[in-house]
C-alpha cells in the first residue's frame, strides 16, 4: 500500500461477501449496581402505588356506606349485639331509649363550630337492658372564661334519642394519661369505661334530633372528608415514579456502538 492510499477504519464497518458495507454491532451491557438500584426504586414505587390504590377503594367503600346509611330507616340500638361488627354499622341511623346519667357527663374540649371554640357534650345513656352508650348530644360554645364551664344538663327520666352510630376517632398523644374531671381532650369509650366503671358500648351515638324541650345544643354534624380522591392522585403519582425509573434505566442502558471484531 502506498503512502497516498487512505486506510479503512475496520472498527466501524466491514465488507460483506457482496462487497456492501455492514453497520457496526450494538452491545447491550446493563451494569449491576444501577440495575439493582432501578429495580429497588421500581419495586418501592409500585408497592406504594398499590397501597394507595387499596386505600382509595377502602375510602370509596366508606363513602358508599355513608350514602346508603343516609337513606336507611332508624333501627333500635337495643336490638344490636354488643359484640357485633360495629364498623359495618357506622353512620347507621338508630333510635335509642334509656335514661341519662347526668353525674357522668363530660365535655370534649377544642371543638369548633362556625369559627367559635366550644365543647361537645357527651352523656352516658343507660338502655333498658342495662347496657350503656355514650351519646354526643351536640355542641355548645365556650364561655368568656375557660374557668367557667357551660351548663348543659341532660333531660331527666326516660328519653328517646334519634342519632347515628359513630366510631371513636383515632388520635395521637405523646403521653397517655388517664383523664380526670369533666373536661376531656378526646372521646374514647374504652378509656371512659376504665375511668367511670361503666360498661359502655364501643361506639358513640351522635344525636341528630333535639329533645323536647330543646336543650339549645347544636347538632350540625359535618359530612366526613373521606379523602378518596387524594389517595387516587397519590396512586397515579407513585406508578408514574415507577415508570420514570424504568425509562431512565432504559435510556442509560441503551445499546452502544461497538467496534467490529473482524468475525
Amino acid at each position: 500500500m502506498s503512502r497516498s492510499e487512505t486506510p479503512i477504519d475496520v472498527r466501524h464497518t466491514h465488507s460483506t461477501a457482496d462487497g456492501q458495507s455492514a453497520p457496526a454491532r450494538r452491545l447491550f451491557r446493563p451494569r449491576a449496581l444501577p440495575t439493582l438500584a432501578a429495580l429497588a426504586a421500581i419495586a418501592v414505587c409500585v408497592a406504594a402505588g398499590t397501597w394507595q390504590r387499596e386505600r382509595f377503594h377502602a375510602k370509596e367503600a366508606l363513602r358508599a356506606q355513608f350514602d346508603a346509611a343516609a337513606q336507611a330507616e332508624p333501627i333500635a340500638l337495643a336490638s344490636l349485639a354488643a359484640d357485633g361488627d360495629w364498623a359495618a354499622l357506622r353512620y347507621l341511623p338508630v333510635a335509642v331509649t334509656g335514661e341519662y346519667v347526668a353525674s357522668r357527663q363530660i365535655l370534649i374540649d377544642n371543638r369548633v363550630h362556625a369559627g367559635r371554640a366550644g365543647y361537645d357534650v357527651v352523656t352516658p345513656l343507660v338502655l333498658g337492658d342495662g347496657r350503656v352508650v355514650l351519646v354526643d348530644r351536640g355542641w355548645t360554645a365556650q364561655l368568656a372564661s375557660r374557668s367557667q364551664l357551660p351548663d348543659a344538663p341532660p333531660p331527666a327520666g326516660m328519653v328517646s334519642v334519634r342519632g347515628r352510630i359513630a366510631l371513636p376517632p383515632v388520635y395521637f398523644e405523646l403521653r397517655r394519661e388517664q383523664p380526670a374531671g369533666v373536661v376531656w381532650q378526646n372521646l374514647d369509650p374504652a378509656r371512659y369505661a376504665a375511668a367511670t366503671g361503666l360498661r359502655v358500648l364501643p361506639v358513640i351515638v351522635e344525636a341528630t334530633a333535639a329533645p323536647a324541650p330543646d336543650d339549645g345544643l347544636i347538632r350540625e354534624w359535618p359530612v366526613p372528608d373521606f379523602g378518596a380522591e387524594r389517595h387516587r392522585i397519590y396512586m397515579f403519582q407513585w406508578y408514574a415514579f415507577a415508570m420514570v425509573a424504568a425509562a431512565l434505566w432504559l435510556w442509560f442502558h441503551r445499546p452502544r456502538r461497538a467496534p467490529y471484531d473482524g468475525g
